[in-house]
């Protein structure tokens, strides 16, 4: 089986298409997916006629199933959990500023699918900013000094009791389970060389990135707010619209995303599965 991969005009991004995910998929159709994966950062797979096992069954094939802190998984299932706005839900926007998943492990994910299962006429497209290509565009000099930061990662903005999605988040549909384990820390270079493809990129954000190693509060967020408008510039934006039945996949690696509104009094789910990080 031969697939089509149309890219965006964007500078990242791509469309496959002539592939059923819910079947069996040969060795070599695994490597040709992983490939475009690789180049186009995020893999838009259309029309497809997904059950949550098939997920599954993706998702292994891709990786294997990675950690999924402070999400409960939807019943009956371990590893997805769902993305979900409620047509009346009031709580603020799910995961509204750039980040990249999970970024404060140890060993972050190497990937994310999201699969459609209720997709709004309207509105709730994904921004996905290339960091790949973000880096590249530094001065040389700017570079150099970019690899020589190491980041301090958590989930405490977010997933602490006091977080965004702690005790006083209120109204929302989405399973989320905050907690005190959301204090911890984890170290990581700002700038990281691709495992699989050897392209250096910058490493998520602000947000789940809480400062730098030998720097004070007020000189590390100067950094990082400065950084971060370089990340977020429409140049390295691919701008994702979903349709019924279309898996989404990106590298945690190589990009960082964003939820968009404009759906209201529509109802949205997607099923999400993690990509294990690369062994």
């Amino acid at each position: 089986m031969r697939i089509s991969i149309i890219p965006s005009n964007a500078v990242c991004g791509a469309r496959v298409e002539g592939v059923d995910l819910g079947s069996d998929l040969s060795a070599d159709l695994i490597d040709e997916i992983r490939a475009a994966w690789l180049k186009h950062r995020v893999l838009a797979f259309a029309n497809q006629q997904m059950d949550d096992d098939a997920l599954e069954r993706f998702t292994q094939a891709m990786g294997g199933f990675g950690d999924d802190p402070f999400f409960a998984p939807i019943e009956g299932r371990e590893h997805i959990a769902a993305i979900l706005r409620e047509a009346d839900e009031k709580a603020p926007l799910f995961a509204e500023n750039w980040h990249s998943d999970w970024s404060f492990l140890a060993k972050p994910p190497s990937g994310t699918c999201l699969l459609a299962v209720d997709i709004p006429p309207m509105g709730g497209d994904t921004l996905f900013a290339d960091q790949i290509a973000a880096f590249a565009a530094l001065p040389e000099e700017r570079k150099d000094y970019l690899r020589s930061l190491t980041a301090i990662h958590s989930a405490r903005g977010a997933y602490a009791p006091d977080g965004t999605y702690g005790k006083k988040d209120e109204g929302r549909s989405m399973a989320i389970q905050a907690g005190e384990e959301a204090m911890a820390t984890q170290r990581h270079p700002l700038v990281q060389r691709h495992p699989e493809t050897g392209e250096e990129a910058l490493f998520s954000c602000i947000g789940y990135i809480i400062g730098i190693e030998s720097m004070d509060d007020a000189e590390a967020f100067a950094c990082l707010m400065e950084l971060l408008k370089w990340q977020g510039d429409d140049r390295f934006i691919y701008r994702h619209r979903w349709e019924p039945g279309m898996l989404v996949m990106w590298d945690n690696r190589s990009v960082l995303h964003k939820a968009t509104g404009g759906y209201e009094g529509h109802r949205r789910e997607l099923h999400r599965t993690t990509i294990a990080a690369a062994a």
